[in-house]
C-alpha cells in the first residue's frame, strides 16, 4: 500500500469522471463530474486502485439520488495487476499530481506568456498608453502635450494602473508591474479556460504554448495579446474568464466578465459579448433562456459603462463634418493596415486563413464527440470578421459610411478566437479524442515539435540584447548591418533624450518639435511634444487637429515624387522652422543633421547624428524655406 494524504485523498474524490468507480471495502460507488483538473490518479485505466481503508477526515461529496454518501474516509492506493513496478508508479504518480497542482501549471503557463511578451522596454504601445496613465496620474508630466490633454477613451486602466506612477515607479518599472500583472492575469484566465475544456494534467501548458505559437504567427490584421501592457491585454484576460464559463454552461457569469472586458477595452468586450451571443444560438438544447440570463445581461451592461460612456463621448458635441474626416483619416490614412483588409499583407491572409481551415478540420473530426461553446464563440467571431471584409467591398462607392463602420475593428477578435480555439482542439484531440492509428502519433508528434521550436526559440533570442520594438518593428528580423545601424541609432537617440531629459539643460514645461516617427520622445524625455505619428488621438477633433499639424509640419511637395513626408526637419529650411515653431508655441528643434541649419545649436555630439536647435537665427540663412502647404482632407 502507498498511503495517501487527507489532501490528496479529498483531491481524489472531488475530481472523479462520470464513468470512474472507487471500490470501498463497503462496497459504495463513487460518481463524481470532474471539476477541475487537480486530480491525482486516474481511477479505470491506471495502474491505480483507489480503496477506502478507514474512517478519516471529512471530505465534501455532491449527494445525488439513489447513491449512498460517504463522509468520512482515508484513502491509499496500490499498484494494479497491470500496472508497472511500484516504484515507477510511485514516481509517476508524484509527476501527476505535482502536474495537476494548479498553481504550478498556472505558474508555468505564466512563465510561457513572459517568455513570448519580455520585449525590451518600451514595447509598440506602451508610450501611447502608459503615457497616457501617467499624464491622468500626473498632469505636470508633459503638461504642454496636445495628444496627453486629447480625451480619454480608456479611463477604467489609466485609474486601475497609472497609480503605479503617482506611487514613485519610473516608466521602465511601471512598465514591467504591468506586464507582470497582466501576464498573470491572461495565464489565470487561459488556465481556468484550458482545465474547462481539457480537464487534463499538462494540457493547460501545452495549449497555452500552442495559443502562444499562433499567436505569433497567425493573425491576419496585426492582433495580438501577449507583449507589452495596455488596456486589450487585461480586457483578454477577463475574456478567457468568461469563456471558461461558457463552456461550462455557466451563462449568467458569461455577461459579468464580459462586461468587466468591456470596462476595460470597449471593443474587445463589446465584440466578444457579440460572439458570445452567437454561441449560444447555436447552442443546443438544454441551454439557459434569454430571459433567466437577462438580469445578468443588463448586470454586465452596468459593469461595461466605465469603458463604454468615454468612448461613446468622442464624437459628442462635434460637426459631422469634422466626424467624417475624422473617420477616414483614422481608417485610411493613419490604421488601415488593421482596419481595412486590402491593406493587410497577403502572407498575413493566408497564414489566418491556413489556421482557419486547421481548425475547421479538427472541429470536424470532433463534431459529435466533444461538444462546445468555444466553437459557436469562434464561429461569431469569425461571421463578424466576414461581415467586415463584406463592408471593405463598398469603400470605392461609400467610402465615408465604411470609414464610419470598419473603424471599429471588426477582425480584432477573429485575429484571437481562430488562435485560441486552434490550440484548444488541438489540446483535446492530443489529451482525449485521439486520432486513429499513425496519423495520432504524426499529429501528436507535430505538434509538439512546432510547440518545442516556438517556444525554444524565445529561450535563445531573449538573451540576444536588441532595440525595443518601439524603434523598430521586427529587430530579430533583420540583417547584421541594419540591426547594427539601427541599434547605432538608438543609442545615439538615448544620448540625446538622456541629455533634454536633465532639468538643467531643458525645463519640464518645455515643448519640443521633434522628428515624425520618434515615437518615444516623451518616454525617455518627460518633455511635450507637438505630434508624432504613433499617437493618434481618440476623439474626432483632435483627429483631425493632430492630422493637420503632421501635414503641415512634415509633408513636402516635391518636384519628382509629388507630396510626401520629409525624412528630415534640416529638409524644411529655418524660416520654415521657425515660423512652426512660433506657431504651435515650441521652445527646441530636435533632428538630424541632414544639413546644416542657421539656428543656435543648445546640444551636438561629434558622431551622433540628433541635433538640438532653438528657434532663432544664428547667421544669415544659406536657403529658404519651403511654403505652407494648405490644409484639407486630402490624403497624401
Amino acid at each position: 500500500m502507498i498511503p495517501l494524504n487527507r489532501s490528496v485523498a479529498r483531491t481524489c474524490l472531488q475530481n472523479l469522471q462520470d464513468d470512474d468507480v472507487v471500490e470501498c471495502r463497503e462496497s459504495v460507488e463513487f460518481r463524481q463530474r470532474a471539476r477541475h483538473s487537480v486530480s491525482f490518479c486516474l481511477v479505470n485505466n491506471s495502474p491505480f486502485r483507489v480503496q477506502v481503508d478507514s474512517i478519516d477526515g471529512y471530505l465534501p461529496y455532491r449527494n445525488r439520488p439513489g447513491r449512498r454518501r460517504a463522509d468520512r474516509c482515508d484513502m491509499s492506493c496500490e499498484p494494479s495487476e497491470n500496472s508497472v513496478t511500484a516504484e515507477g508508479a510511485t514516481l509517476w504518480s508524484r509527476l501527476r499530481l505535482a502536474l495537476r497542482r494548479r498553481w504550478l501549471e498556472t505558474t508555468l503557463v505564466f512563465l510561457v506568456f513572459a517568455l513570448q511578451g519580455a520585449w525590451p522596454v518600451p514595447d509598440v504601445n506602451e508610450p501611447y498608453y502608459l503615457g497616457k496613465a501617467a499624464h491622468y496620474w500626473n498632469p505636470d508630466w508633459a503638461p504642454r502635450d496636445d495628444f496627453l490633454q486629447s480625451r480619454d477613451a480608456h479611463l477604467v486602466f489609466y485609474f486601475t494602473f497609472g497609480w503605479l506612477t503617482a506611487a514613485g515607479l519610473p516608466l521602465p518599472a511601471f512598465a514591467w508591474a504591468g506586464r507582470l500583472i497582466t501576464w498573470w492575469l491572461l495565464a489565470w484566465g487561459w488556465c481556468r479556460l484550458s482545465r474547462a475544456v481539457i480537464p487534463k494534467p499538462g494540457a493547460a501548458l501545452f495549449s497555452g504554448a500552442l495559443f502562444a505559437c499562433c499567436l505569433d504567427w497567425g493573425p491576419m490584421a496585426g492582433e495580438w495579446v501577449i507583449g507589452g501592457v495596455e488596456a486589450k491585454c487585461v480586457a483578454y484576460a477577463f475574456v478567457f474568464f468568461g469563456l471558461a464559463e461558457l463552456h461550462a454552461g455557466r451563462w449568467n457569469r458569461v455577461w459579468l466578465w464580459l462586461g468587466a472586458a468591456s470596462a476595460f477595452h470597449v471593443l474587445v468586450g463589446g465584440w466578444s459579448v457579440l460572439a458570445a451571443m452567437f454561441a449560444w444560438l447555436v447552442a443546443p438544447s438544454p441551454r439557459a433562456s434569454f430571459r433567466s440570463m437577462l438580469p445578468w445581461l443588463m448586470l454586465g451592461g452596468i459593469l461595461s459603462l466605465p469603458g463604454l460612456l468615454p468612448s461613446l463621448a468622442l464624437t459628442r458635441g462635434a460637426d459631422p463634418e469634422i466626424v467624417h474626416l475624422a473617420n477616414r483619416i483614422y481608417t485610411y490614412g493613419r490604421l488601415a493596415h488593421h482596419l481595412v483588409p486590402g491593406a493587410f499583407p497577403w502572407n498575413w491572409v493566408v497564414c489566418f486563413l491556413a489556421m482557419t481551415a486547421f481548425w475547421a478540420g479538427m472541429e470536424y473530426f470532433l463534431r459529435d464527440r466533444h461538444p462546445s461553446g468555444i466553437r459557436g464563440f469562434v464561429l461569431g467571431a469569425l461571421l463578424i470578421a466576414t461581415m467586415g471584409w463584406l463592408i471593405s467591398l463598398a469603400i470605392p462607392w461609400a467610402p465615408d459610411r465604411c470609414a464610419a463602420l470598419l473603424r471599429y475593428y471588426w477582425f480584432r477578435l477573429a485575429d484571437t478566437a481562430v488562435p485560441l480555439g486552434t490550440a484548444l482542439t488541438a489540446s483535446v484531440i492530443v489529451f482525449r479524442h485521439r486520432l486513429s492509428g499513425v496519423h495520432d502519433r504524426i499529429f501528436r508528434r507535430v505538434l509538439t515539435v512546432v510547440v518545442v521550436l516556438h517556444v525554444g526559440m524565445y529561450v535563445v533570442l531573449r538573451p540576444i540584447p536588441t532595440v525595443p520594438r518601439a524603434e523598430t518593428a521586427s529587430p530579430y528580423l533583420l540583417d547584421a548591418q541594419k540591426r547594427a545601424r539601427i541599434t547605432y541609432r538608438y543609442v545615439m537617440w538615448r544620448r540625446v533624450c538622456n541629455w533634454i531629459a536633465d532639468p538643467r539643460n531643458t525645463p519640464p514645461e518645455a515643448r519640443f518639435l521633434t522628428p515624425r516617427m520618434a515615437t518615444t520622445f516623451k518616454w525617455y524625455t518627460g518633455r511635450s511634444e507637438v505630434a508624432n505619428w504613433k499617437e493618434i488621438p481618440q476623439d474626432a477633433p483632435s483627429v483631425v487637429a493632430w492630422w493637420n499639424k503632421l501635414r503641415d509640419i512634415y509633408a513636402i511637395e516635391d518636384p519628382v515624387y509629388g507630396l510626401r513626408w520629409c525624412g528630415s526637419l534640416s529638409e524644411l529650411g529655418e524660416d520654415r522652422l521657425i515660423e512652426l515653431c512660433h506657431r504651435y508655441d515650441c521652445d527646441y528643434i530636435v533632428t538630424t543633421r541632414y544639413q546644416p541649419l542657421d539656428l543656435e545649436t543648445v546640444f551636438f555630439e561629434p558622431g551622433n547624428p540628433y541635433i538640438v536647435y532653438l528657434p532663432r537665427r544664428t547667421a544669415v540663412p544659406r536657403r529658404s524655406g519651403r511654403p505652407p502647404l494648405p490644409l484639407g482632407p486630402e490624403l497624401p
